[in-house]
């Protein structure tokens, strides 16, 4: 096994955010595909680390729409028994059908006073009812406008979606090896000054204590101007590299995990936006590398029978293909 490079200080693992119980005890996961962290935050009271907006800021979509009608529908309810509440002669009404009903009647007046149609066939009568309007058309004006924003700010709040391989690989490299990975840009907008950071986490004996060590992977190159089609990472596996003389088995039994963490400008949103993602020892395939994605000829006859600039394409078929070769790790 080659000599590695200096690990991380205690104050380094800290400063990761990670902390050192979790580098000595925790023996999952850090880091899911889909960016999440397993970590679970417990001791704070569920109101002091609460946050409505920022929940439903990042709730699902479908989650939203059903909050969006379950809120609506309660308020309606509330209001149509403020209605009731207020006698059987607060509301009057002309549509055939409802007369009898106060709860029906109540309910959809309250539906057109909180969305401001006011058909007029349900008129309310005294002055407890009238009180109920005011305080319902407020309610509805207020309400509208902070859906309104909400809305807004989900569908502005600038995001990433940034296709990262399903493995990453150990293939030749400049007549060594290499640990790469691909990353693609899955929306029409250009993202600008892409850079990448990947850290390596794995178990050591460090003074007698199996412990998890951090290291900061050195990269080909880590920023590229523009990512219209594909980048491929590259982590050289030199003497210096902590990979150096590593084997699909070390890297298991140390239970070794890539963490990535990518950023970039996006021209759509005109903002910085992040994304992230890991690797483990199982999603590494040794011996291998990607196969080409690119389609130049596909592309340049297409370009030719629609009389247009000739253009490079990437067959995103091909993206997380990978094909055998004969050198395996650099031992």
């Amino acid at each position: 096994m080659a000599t590695r490079t200096q690990s991380l200080s205690e104050q380094d693992l800290r400063d990761l955010g990670f902390g050192s119980v979790v580098s000595r005890e925790s023996h999952q996961r850090l880091l899911n595909r889909d960016g999440s962290f397993n970590v679970e935050r417990r001791g704070l009271h569920f109101w002091s680390s609460f946050s409505l907006y920022h929940a439903l800021l990042t709730m699902p979509w479908w989650q939203f729409v059903l909050a969006g009608v379950g809120w609506y529908a309660l308020a309606n309810t509330v209001f149509a028994l403020a209605y009731v509440a207020c006698g059987p002669a607060a509301l009057a009404s002309t549509t055939p059908g409802i007369e009898h009903n106060p709860f029906l009647r109540a309910f959809f007046f309250s539906v057109e006073t909180l969305s401001t149609i006011g058909y007029g066939n349900i008129v309310p009568t005294g002055v407890a009812a009238n009180v109920v309007v005011t305080i319902e058309a407020l309610a509805g004006l207020a309400g509208f406008a902070v859906v309104t924003g909400l809305l807004f700010a989900r569908l502005s709040r600038p995001t990433a979606k940034v296709l990262f391989s399903s493995h990453a690989v150990i293939a030749p490299y400049r007549d060594i090896t290499a640990f790469e990975f691909r990353v693609a840009n899955a929306r029409s907008s250009e993202l600008i000054q892409v850079s990448a950071i990947v850290l390596l986490s794995r178990f050591e004996e460090v003074n007698g204590v199996h412990t998890r060590q951090y290291y900061t992977l050195s990269l080909e190159r880590d920023k590229v101007v523009f990512l219209p089609l594909t980048w491929t990472v590259v982590h050289p596996i030199n003497e210096t590299s902590p990979l150096h003389g590593e084997t699909q088995e070390s890297m298991r039994r140390s239970q070794s995990e890539f963490l990535v963490l990518l950023s970039a400008f996006d021209e759509i949103f005109s903002a910085t936006v992040q994304t992230r993602t890991s690797y483990t020892s199982d999603d590494v395939i040794c011996g291998a590398r990607f196969a080409n994605a690119f389609m130049l000829d596909a592309a340049q006859k297409f370009a030719d029978g629609a009389g247009k600039n000739k253009k490079v394409a990437v067959d995103m078929r091909l993206f997380d293909i990978v094909e055998p070769v004969e050198r395996a790790l650099n031992r």
